[in-house]
């Protein structure tokens, strides 16, 4: 069955009431990428933080509807919901039905990170292992995190250059779960996910199991974190502002001298981030750019 693709343009302001107004119209699925970048598919954001909005200046939202979709009777209640919306700013077309998980698995490859780490695509079995690769498999159907941003890939690189051997991690903001999956394969006794979203525990929960580590993995939202809960190694792949904002917090959640890791940081936020988690007790602090992100890592006073 084709599907009905509706294409807005908008300013970054706009995008809450544009979410709510397409979601109110009955969208089976709402993507924002960045309007003006100059290529859309590396560009997707696909999981927003909680009451986070998206960094650009200019979004396009594709919104997916029924084949049969009343197309003029969404144009009308757009134009309520964002008064002043010109009409070059919408536009509509057919998509043909497709198996939307596969496009996405067939897309995706085996990649590289460090000296050792592999992560691999649940659909593409792995080489015999001749001891020096360490693979973590993930299902790309709950892609909240697989390796493919920057963030993520400095992170993994970080990680699989440090002693993680016997280790506790915490994985503040865990997503799908693939950086404590890699700590445990990369040789961490017990590691700590911690995220915001329950969808994003069922997914580490999912792949923790698909990697033979469930048993090794706890599971919590942020509220619902244990007393006494404390990290030999931290990791948080977020944004700057939570952060910015949390830095006590994953402070006190260090060992002390406890190696750590932040990113989801974009080139230009790092020197305030620095001054932060300098005052917050943090030493031998530097940064690490790739692309338009930066990684902080360091350790704890």
């Amino acid at each position: 069955m084709p599907w009905t693709e509706l294409q807005l343009t908008i300013d970054a302001a706009e995008q809450p009431r544009a979410e709510t107004a397409l979601e109110d119209l009955g969208a089976l699925s709402v993507t924002l990428m960045d309007a003006d970048a100059d290529t859309p598919d590396e560009a997707a954001i696909f999981e927003p933080g909680v009451g986070e909005t998206p960094l650009w200046r200019s979004l396009t939202l594709l919104a997916l509807f029924d084949a049969n979709a009343d197309r003029r009777g969404i144009t009308h209640l757009l134009h309520d919901a964002l008064p002043g919306l010109a009409p070059d700013r919408i536009d509509f077309c057919e998509v043909a039905d497709q198996d939307w998980e596969r496009a996405w698995m067939d897309r995706y490859r085996p990649m590289r990170f460090g000296r050792r780490l592999w992560i691999y695509p649940w659909n593409i079995e792995p080489p015999q292992s001749d001891g020096e690769c360490i693979v973590v498999r993930l299902d790309p159907g709950l892609a909240f995190g697989t390796g493919t941003h920057p963030t993520t890939a400095l992170c993994l690189e970080w990680l699989d250059g440090i002693d993680l051997a016997g280790k506790t991690v915490i994985d503040y903001g865990c997503g799908s779960g693939v950086l404590a999956i890699a700590a445990l394969k990369l040789g961490a006794a017990h590691a700590v996910g911690i995220d915001n979203d329950p969808q994003a525990l069922t997914a580490s929960r999912d792949n923790a199991g698909r990697n033979g580590v469930a048993g090794r993995v706890t599971l919590h939202l942020p509220d619902a974190l244990p007393d006494g809960t404390h990290a030999d190694v931290f990791v948080a792949n977020i944004l700057s502002s939570p952060l910015h904002t949390l830095a006590p917090r994953f402070a006190a959640l260090c060992q002390p001298g406890a190696p750590f890791a932040l990113s989801g940081i974009l080139a230009g936020q790092e020197s305030e981030l620095l001054e932060r988690y300098a005052a917050c007790g943090f030493r031998d602090l530097r940064a690490t750019r790739r692309e338009d992100w930066v990684r902080i890592d360091g350790r704890r006073g």
